[in-house]
């Protein structure tokens, strides 16, 4: 399967939900993307490597972690609560 669909067919099936990225150039497909993928953070057009504590303004990270409950994704003390961050760039590395 080719386009946004067959992007989206192995991210369902194997992400372990901490980050996941996509490069395009179509606005309707990077709005698909960000409502489809059930990650912590979710980058368009931008590296997922920026997925840290501190990198989000919340301090020393403590742990990060992909389950749905009590916290997913990067976890300071400044907060406990479950996000989902999401990431537009310009090609941002």
């Amino acid at each position: 399967m080719e386009g946004l669909e067959g992007a989206l067919d192995p991210i369902q099936a194997h992400s372990t939900g901490p980050s996941d990225g996509s490069l395009t150039r179509d606005a309707a497909n990077a709005d698909r993307f960000v409502q489809a993928v059930d990650s912590a953070a979710v980058f368009v057009n931008a590296s997922t490597r920026f997925t840290d504590g501190s990198q989000l303004g919340l301090g020393a990270e403590v742990t990060i972690s992909p389950r749905r409950l009590h916290a997913r994704g990067p976890l300071a003390l400044k907060t406990l609560t479950t996000y989902k961050w999401v990431f537009r760039g310009e090609n941002h590395v």
